[in-house]
């Protein structure tokens, strides 16, 4: 496929497909990616391949996940042998644990911003192998990736993912970088697993459905929210008052709030 059919592919709404053009903004999300020759590189969602060129010439090769097939016949015949290894699959679905199995990956790309939260949840049973995760998103999702205790956009995404991973939000691209342009700011953040020694201790199930509960409805008291899961004397016998709201306690009261939980079932 050719120059003159990419510019008469027109964006897919279904697949939420914005194309990053602007030469400033490819470079300097390169620059944040830092490739090298010998990473293990697998982009999500290259689109037209702008950032993927970019990628490809300082590192040399990625792996890249494209759903659209149009897009995926036109990135075969864009790069050299060696260059690209393509993955036509639906990133949501793929088991990211046997991805490139047995290698530490550094993923990165302009996520969808229709499933944005979802893939970014999928992609969490792989962070033991991953070495970093650069993803462009909108900026509101950022923002609240990146929330601390007691703001308004702290959250059950900022828990979960605060969890597993240090995140950093590196700054904003605004819309006339793209075709067609977004009606939103987006943002560029750094996500890196934290090392599995560092992990708080903690059942998983248990952890994700008490977070989601307690951020189900916001003004809840934790003595209402997370009733199914603690009484006010369990809450309290953990150093938390029942009384308080879920945007105030930090990662480790949700922790410490599903280990009392997980213990409260195995009596």
């Amino acid at each position: 496929m050719t120059q003159e059919w990419l510019e008469g592919h027109h964006a897919r709404k279904r697949f939420g497909q914005n194309f990053l053009h602007d030469r400033h903004w490819i470079e300097r999300i390169a620059r944040a990616i830092d490739p090298k020759p010998g990473d293990e590189l697998i982009e999500i969602g290259p689109g037209q391949a702008a950032l993927t060129r970019e990628v490809v010439n300082l590192a040399g090769h990625e792996t890249a996940v494209e759903i659209d097939r149009d897009l995926a016949a036109f990135l075969r015949g864009q790069f050299q042998p060696g260059e690209l290894d393509l993955i036509e699959a639906d990133a949501l679905t793929l088991d990211w644990r046997t991805v490139l199995e047995g290698r530490r990956l550094r993923v990165f790309g302009n996520l969808p911003y229709n499933i944005s939260s979802p893939l970014l949840f999928a992609l969490l049973p792989a962070a033991g192998r991953v070495i970093d995760q650069h993803f462009m998103l909108q900026k509101e999702v950022v923002d609240r990736m990146t929330a601390q205790p007691g703001s308004k956009t702290y959250g059950r995404l900022s828990v979960m993912l605060q969890y597993r991973y240090v995140m950093h939000k590196l700054f904003d691209v605004p819309p006339g970088a793209f075709t067609p342009a977004p009606k939103v700011t987006s943002s560029i953040v750094r996500m890196v697993p934290k090392a599995e020694s560092e992990l708080l201790p903690v059942d998983g199930e248990v952890f994700g459905a008490l977070v989601a509960a307690a951020f189900q409805q916001r003004r809840k008291t934790l003595r209402n929210a997370v009733a199914d899961f603690l009484d006010a004397e369990g809450i309290s016998a953990l150093g938390i008052s029942p009384t308080a709201r879920a945007e105030t306690l930090t990662v480790a009261d949700f922790v410490a709030l599903a280990n009392g939980a997980a213990a409260r079932r195995s009596a």
